[in-house]
């Protein structure tokens, strides 16, 4: 077993090392961005990057707002249940966060895709959603980024070909983008 929690601990140690320093220094930057300007940041996943969408509308909603006049308005479109289920019964799962972004989307919005692969298709057509309707698209990906890289006007990726090790690396960047957020309101606040 020590083997095998070494090799894993190892892959995420090379992970964190070739994370781009540049990729989340332009997430935090869009962000603050949409904060300034009243936007609304959609955030969407499927299984742990469900949970990690969750995790950051929380971790911002709470973490960073807590204190604040002015809010983030942090949106996860993974959390209503009855939506998602009504919208994959009666449509397709393709379509369960679109269908939730055409009742709140407005132009100049955020939309903030997490795929592990990059090729989750709900995903994909959130993204393309906000590229079409004149919103910013972000994509947190592993492995080589998949589609989701390739559609997504900014990016981060993991860059490591395995599903928990990115996994990992996203949830890093969640509070990492938490803490970097609530230093930079604190800080203009000042």
């Amino acid at each position: 077993m020590i083997k095998q929690i070494d090799a894993y601990l190892k892959k995420l140690t090379t992970a964190i090392i070739g994370i781009k320093k540049e990729e989340i220094e332009n997430c935090a930057e869009i962000l603050l961005q949409a904060f300034a300007n009243n936007k609304q940041i959609f955030i969407c996943g499927n299984g742990g990057s469900a949970s990690t969408a969750s995790h950051f509308a929380c971790d911002i909603n709470k973490g960073v707002n807590s204190g604040l006049e002015k809010r983030f308005k942090v949106i996860p479109l993974t959390d209503n249940l009855a939506s998602i289920t009504a919208y994959a019964n009666d449509f397709n799962y393709d379509m369960i966060f679109v269908e939730q972004l055409k009742n709140f989307f407005q132009e100049g919005d955020i939309v903030l895709g997490i795929s592990g692969s990059g090729n989750s298709q709900n995903v994909l057509n959130a993204i393309e959603y906000a590229n079409k309707n004149n919103g910013i698209s972000i994509g947190w990906t592993g492995f080589s980024g998949g589609k989701l890289r390739e559609l997504s006007r900014y990016s981060i990726n993991a860059n490591i070909n395995d599903m928990q090790v990115s996994e990992d690396i996203h949830m890093i960047c969640t509070h990492l983008l938490m803490k970097i957020l609530r230093k930079q309101l604190k800080v203009s606040r000042s």
